[in-house]
């Protein structure tokens, strides 16, 4: 029995270690927690049940179910989302791919903040719009996102799983067709201990009772009766909270604002409806059969009584009061864990289980019933690893009696040896403050989301490791043991009053850096560094602290962001810039190095392909002080020998002997914490057969964000960023063309009043090119000199075969043929107009497989002296990838009629 139990004991430190990850290491203002919030999650101290909520992208979920689940049913309520929504589009700002999809992950976990879910992930990366599930499996690795699935499955052992999506058309997008049958397949495959073998060194089989699919109106066909669906309402009102379900999911929508979710609050009756998938049949409610009181667990009466107790005397104007009656319970629960671990001879995965997980939970109550702030912060954001840093943790005692600190224990961090816990005790009402001499281990690696670390596939991202075959479970000791030392885990852990060191370890506390292949599943990195601060009051307490960077902005206030571990130096070259070369004229490519520490110097050198150069061909640098910038230019060109198309220029610092080529990118935005990225120092390195007529000077307008305009820099167009006012015909006149950034006719509301000045100039002998408009919301019901009517309608095959028309705008001043449209990235076009005026001309068609061609990816209309170009054509993606054929189109459109 005692071997069959170990796979269970590794999950159980695996899960709580996940707990804290998520519960705790967001960089934030710390958590403080009112009464009725202490009390709320009293009373979830006593429900033992667990749901996971399945899709495919950030803002797939039913927030106000999930919201209702949390907080009025009290279950372990989670949401597992296939991707992270990274090929999206960002309507905040001009981050894309790998930087939307770091957003959207912070997006979802603001989310969370405010609905009270847990947040998870598998690998599969978000590569665009697909049509069908067929389509996603070509694309993902299906038996990896579904071995994702399954991993995190076993180690939340949720009671019910609920889709959003149906398993076929009716979803509306292949992503999320994809995430039903992977549901409906991982349901089957988690409690089958022939699927994923290899998983059962960490994690046991669990299989869940029930799927349900979340259906509703806007899934039903007509004329469906949806009486005989499980019902409930989620409208209901929580006093405790002070919002009704539907408001919390507002706010919790509201989060995903790269993605314009923004939601009004909802009051009142909210039906929700729930199809059967798989499982047993439940006729009243979504958990029925199963119980959700520690009767489920052996010898868990005398817990829950204890916890009905506490609920009694709580007195929510006084919760300190009830430290001593969660003492005591934290004392039933410990002897629970004994009592069900595989040692004992009443052994119980389920109380294991629900023993740790409502320890966790009680671990968060007891601190917030005591009243004690504490907080550990460092005066800089970065740090290199092995650098010094000071810490100062700060503890204010707000309880009624003394917090006797017993010690702290460092995580990522080496403190001094001559540092000493000088501060014994701090009493009512006091705040002391603890500086802690250290430095960061130099085994540490920089702060990349991990799942950014390695370079992944179209489909899917990597980790370095896998789950490998035949390693030694994870070593757990239970409280108690009395012949063990505490286990390695490769962190730096000291205490810093050396004699309140314990001879009997109790391992089940330590938090540690997980190994790669363990990070599966989770949404973020655990914390650079933090500390886990021992206090004695009425009752013991182990108080985790993420260490962050905290200052006061003159307008913000106080901030808090995440400590990031960076390169000595970051090696920058311009964001989403591809240089493109229409001739043998040389380019200038910046190259700009930002110091992580003081008195860093090297050389600097660019990797190129065969046949190109560059001058200088290496560079000395040095910079005085940490985050000190030198900006080195290089000049690059193509000589005879460099072969035409698309290849990759690097830029690689070499400091030390050792080698950098990542640089540093920022990602703020106030609704979530500050995000530190380090993309690889490469750009597209283009060379083109490229003419460009007599086109010079284009006018640009910006909608939604893109890099478009900087890519017809490349080409060398004079390009001009206007505002909206300046859309007049007198100001167009001097430009040879207009060309309207994505969404712009449903994010600029100005484009009401300026279209009839933009008709004007077409009029006059102007050129205008569109780019794609999304077919809801447009801010007028016409974008151009004729009605078009805007659809859903795209090609997601990126290389769909297509079929040129004899138009003029194919034959000058490039002669575009189909090897134009090879190579492109994500998806060939989107929102292609379904009718339009017979006056608009027809210039390419293409289709996705299996359907009809759609002929409306360029429509061109003369208008006046003037062109109207209105376009699906993915360009915004194309031409920052260094796409040449998207270079040779636009051009034609910008030079039409010239």
């Amino acid at each position: 029995m005692i071997s069959s139990f170990r796979p269970l004991v590794a999950a159980l430190l695996l899960l709580t270690v996940n707990c804290c990850l998520l519960t705790e290491t967001q960089a934030q203002t710390p958590k403080t927690y009112t009464s009725s919030e202490i009390l709320l999650g009293l009373k979830k101290l006593n429900v033992l049940g667990s749901v996971m909520y399945i899709a495919a992208h950030p803002d797939d979920e039913n927030t106000r179910l999930i919201a209702y689940l949390a907080n009025e049913r009290l279950l372990e309520t989670s949401y597992l989302s296939c991707t992270r929504g990274d090929g999206g589009q960002n309507l905040i700002g001009p981050e894309l791919r790998e930087g939307l999809g770091v957003i959207r992950t912070q997006e979802l976990l603001a989310a969370r903040r405010l609905d009270g879910g847990r947040q998870f992930f598998t690998r599969a990366n978000d590569f665009g719009f697909s049509k069908t599930s067929d389509e996603t499996f070509h694309i993902w690795d299906k038996e990896q996102v579904l071995a994702d699935m399954v991993w995190v499955i076993r180690q939340r052992r949720p009671d019910v799983l609920i889709t959003r999506f149906p398993p076929d058309a009716r979803a509306g997008h292949g992503h999320h067709q994809a995430s039903a049958i992977l549901a409906a397949e991982a349901f089957d495959a988690a409690g089958d201990p022939q699927r994923f073998p290899e998983q059962l060194q960490y994690v046991p089989a669990w299989q869940p009772k029930r799927l349900l699919w979340n259906t509703g109106s806007f899934f039903v066909k007509p004329g469906e009766n949806m009486d005989g669906y499980l019902k409930l309402d989620a409208g209901g009102y929580n006093a405790l909270l002070g919002k009704s379900y539907g408001e919390i999911a507002a706010l919790s929508r509201s989060q995903h604002r790269s993605q314009g979710m923004g939601s009004a609050a909802q009051r009142g009756e909210a039906l929700e409806y729930f199809q059967p998938v798989k499982g047993e049949k439940a006729t009243n409610d979504l958990f029925e059969g199963v119980d959700q009181t520690w009767n489920r667990v052996p010898g868990g009466a005398a817990v829950g009584k204890l916890i009905e107790e506490v609920i009694r005397k709580y007195d929510p104007s006084n919760p300190s009061a009830s430290v001593a009656g969660l003492e005591e319970l934290q004392k039933e629960l410990s002897n629970l864990e004994q009592l069900s671990h595989p040692s004992s001879s009443k052994a119980s995965p389920e109380g294991l289980y629900w023993a740790r997980t409502k320890q966790e939970e009680l671990t968060t109550i007891k601190q917030a019933a005591t009243g004690l702030y504490a907080e550990a912060t460092v005066a800089e954001s970065t740090i290199v690893a092995g650098q010094p840093a000071t810490v100062n943790v700060d503890i204010v005692n707000r309880s009624a009696v003394v917090q006797e600190l017993t010690g702290i224990n460092a995580t990522g961090l080496e403190v001094e040896p001559d540092t000493a816990l000088h501060i014994t005790q701090v009493r009512p009402g006091e705040a002391k403050r603890i500086v802690l001499r250290a430095k960061v281990s130099a085994t540490i690696t920089n702060s990349q989301p991990y799942w950014l670390r390695e370079r992944g596939t179209v489909g899917m991202y990597m980790l370095p490791e896998q789950f490998p075959k035949g390693r030694q479970n994870i070593p757990v000791y239970p409280q108690g043991s009395s012949d063990v030392s505490e286990p390695d885990f490769s962190c730096h852990i000291r205490l810093i009053r050396p004699s309140r060191i314990r001879k009997k370890a109790r391992p089940v506390a330590v938090r540690y850096p997980l190994p790669e292949r363990e990070l599966i599943g989770l949404a973020e990195n655990s914390p650079v560094a933090s500390l886990s601060v021992q206090v004695k009051g009425d009752s013991f307490n182990s108080i985790f602290l993420p260490v962050q960077y905290k200052h006061t902005d003159p307008v913000l206030g106080e901030l808090y962001q995440p400590l990031a571990v960076v390169p000595p130096v970051a090696v920058n070259l311009p964001a989403a810039r591809a240089y493109v070369f229409a001739d043998a004229q040389p380019k200038t490519v910046p190259v700009t190095l930002k110091a992580g520490r003081a008195g860093v110097a090297g050389t600097l050198a660019l990797t190129l392909p065969a046949g190109w150069t560059s001058t200088p061909a290496r560079q000395s640098f040095a910079l005085a002080a940490k985050d000190a910038e030198q900006t080195i230019e290089f000049r690059v060109q193509p000589g005879p020998g460099a072969a035409p198309g698309k290849t990759e220029l690097r830029a690689v610092a070499t400091v030390d002997g050792q080698a950098y080529s990542r640089g540093l990118q920022t990602i703020q935005y106030p609704h979530i914490p500050t995000q530190t990225l380090f993309p690889d120092a490469v750009a597209p390195l283009v060379k083109l057969d490229l003419q460009r007529g007599k086109a010079r000077n284009v006018a640009y307008l910006m909608g939604a964000g893109d890099e478009v305009p900087e890519a017809l820099r490349q080409i060398g167009y004079t390009v001009t960023l206007l505002e909206p006012k300046d859309l007049t015909a007198a100001t167009l006149k001097q430009y040879d063309a207009l060309v309207v950034g994505i969404r712009a006719y449903n994010t600029v509301d100005r484009l009401k009043t300026q279209q009839p000045e933009i008709l004007r100039y077409i009029e006059q002998g102007g050129n205008v090119v569109v780019q794609y408009v999304v077919n809801r919301g447009t801010v007028l019901p016409d974008i151009g000199p004729y009605p078009l009517t805007l659809s859903s309608d795209r090609v997601t095959v990126e290389d769909a075969p297509v079929t040129l028309t004899k138009h003029p705008l194919l034959a000058a001043p490039n002669k575009i043929t189909a090897q134009d449209f090879h190579g492109w990235v994500q998806e060939q076009g989107l929102y292609y107009p379904s009718k339009w005026d017979p006056k608009y001309q027809p210039v390419i068609s293409s289709s996705d497989p299996g359907e009809a061609a759609k002929e409306s990816a360029i429509l061109v209309a003369d208008y006046g002296k003037g062109h109207f170009i209105y376009t699906g054509l993915s360009l915004f993606r194309e031409l920052p990838a260094g796409v040449p054929g998207a270079y040779r189109i636009i051009t034609n459109m910008i030079s039409y009629g010239k």
